[in-house]
């Protein structure tokens, strides 16, 4: 996944940043911890996997930025995140919480679309720094990767479904992103990871440094 500049705040694309797609009626995420509204991280489509399925649907990310470090956002079942799984059709800009909340707690700065390239090295960290030399562009440009196996940080926390209980496929891993001061929050230079189970439409998130 490749930083590809700025995209419109509402695409229905794969994007960091931006304004949520949701059906309508969902309401914001908030965290169970502090109570507020969480920021909105990314949106993946599904149909960006390649896998030769249609209308898979639509990941949106969330993460408790309003007391930074206190919600336990970096775990999958803590409460400070949240991934949720929506059909493909029926989407619309998901309104922001009334309350006077403060627009940086709950977007990012800036809104970055995301080119998908193959870059023939079966190691994570390994075919990132190949693509940033190759291509004279900072690593911080890679900002994740679509499908695949985590390049875990620390160990294998791979979640299993809430449903069903089978380890869920990881949909995307994650990078801060080029623009530390309108970067997502992964503890400053972690990796996020997000899984989904698509039969029970149940999906986890969560990032280590």
């Amino acid at each position: 996944m490749i930083d590809a500049g700025p995209v419109a705040p509402t695409a229905r694309v794969t994007r960091t940043g931006g304004v949520p797609l949701a059906p309508a009626g969902t309401p914001w995420p908030c965290c169970t911890s502090c109570k507020g509204p969480m920021q909105f991280l990314v949106q993946v489509v599904l149909d960006d996997l390649g896998e030769g399925v249609e209308d898979r649907g639509v990941l949106a990310l969330f993460a408790c930025q309003n007391d930074p470090g206190m919600c336990g956002d970096w775990e999958p079942d803590s409460g400070g995140n949240q991934a949720l799984l929506f059909p493909t059709n029926g989407l619309e800009p998901l309104p922001q919480p009334e309350g006077g909340v403060d627009e940086a707690q709950l977007l990012l700065g800036s809104v970055r679309a995301v080119s998908l390239l193959h870059v023939d090295e079966p190691d994570y960290d390994r075919a990132g720094e190949k693509w940033a030399t190759g291509n004279d562009r900072p690593a911080s440009s890679v900002l994740g990767q679509l499908g695949g196996d985590p390049a875990w940080i620390q160990g294998d926390e791979t979640p299993s479904c809430t449903s069903c209980a089978i380890p869920m496929p990881l949909i995307v891993q994650l990078e801060e992103g080029p623009d530390h001061s309108t970067a997502m929050n992964f503890g400053g230079c972690g990796s996020a990871y997000a899984f989904a189970c698509e039969p029970c439409g149940r999906a986890k998130f969560l990032w280590q440094r």
